[in-house]
């Protein structure tokens, strides 16, 4: 059984699988990814200014199978950092304190513009770090505050701008290591690992998200491609992390 579980996720690798993420993280061997970065819904029934909306985003009945499953195909002594809704809070840290998960820190991703305003005017995401065993510490820890700028959410309306997530990639993997995203959206968590030199799994439900993600990834493979040509300048595709 783990041999054909092993057999099925090396097949996954550098894809994005179309369906349901707790059935298809059922199907992977437990602690066989190094690192978490997704961006689940937020349990608030979204819609945009374009009427875009994002499946099973008005229940919860998903959230404590998909954290448990998040928990069990993470490796042990490894991190994972995931959005959450402000106000479903409650919800969340249920959910992650009963899959096993121990927080260990909160971000900040501070916006110019604000997406909504009533009593304040909404101008942040935010996302917990939290621990599976005893991860060592990050040699240069990031700030708990980080600007992001605004994505364009062209192809998603919840789209997380790359060079962001490449940095807490940066911070808590190593090189050609597996980076899994089990809400992947438009793919920017994957577009991120592998513009780093990191590996990737994206799990998206949506079909025509899904779509939109796959051929975005298959249009940065082509970028990396065109890199290691000679007649590709030489500048990175991606910039250098500052250093304070």
């Amino acid at each position: 059984m783990q041999a054909i579980q092993n057999n099925q996720t090396s097949q996954l690798i550098n894809t994005i699988a179309q369906g349901d993420c707790i059935e298809i993280m059922r199907q992977m061997p437990a602690n066989s990814v190094d690192f978490i970065l997704t961006d689940p819904p937020y349990l608030v029934n979204y819609r945009d200014r374009d009427g875009r909306t994002i499946q099973n985003d008005a229940n919860a009945d998903w959230l404590k199978p998909a954290m448990k499953e998040a928990y069990r195909v993470l490796k042990q002594d490894r991190v994972a950092v995931i959005f959450y809704g402000w106000s479903k809070v409650d919800a969340f840290f249920a959910a992650w304190k009963d899959a096993g998960f121990q927080p260990v820190g909160h971000i900040v991703f501070r916006k110019s513009y604000s997406s909504k305003s009533r009593f304040l005017r909404y101008q942040h995401e935010q996302a917990f770090l939290l621990a599976k065993g005893r991860p060592p510490l990050p040699k240069q820890p990031l700030m708990d505050v980080i600007e992001m700028p605004y994505s364009g959410n062209k192809l998603h309306p919840t789209q997380k701008p790359v060079a962001v997530l490449a940095q807490l990639i940066r911070s808590f993997t190593l090189p050609g290591e597996l980076v899994l995203d089990s809400f992947a959206g438009s793919g920017s968590t994957c577009a991120a690992a592998l513009l780093i030199n990191r590996k990737y799994l994206g799990i998206e439900l949506d079909a025509e998200y899904h779509l939109a993600a796959s051929q975005r990834l298959g249009r940065v493979k082509e970028r990396i491609a065109r890199r290691s040509s000679p007649s590709f300048p030489t500048e990175c595709i991606l910039p250098a992390p500052r250093r304070a």
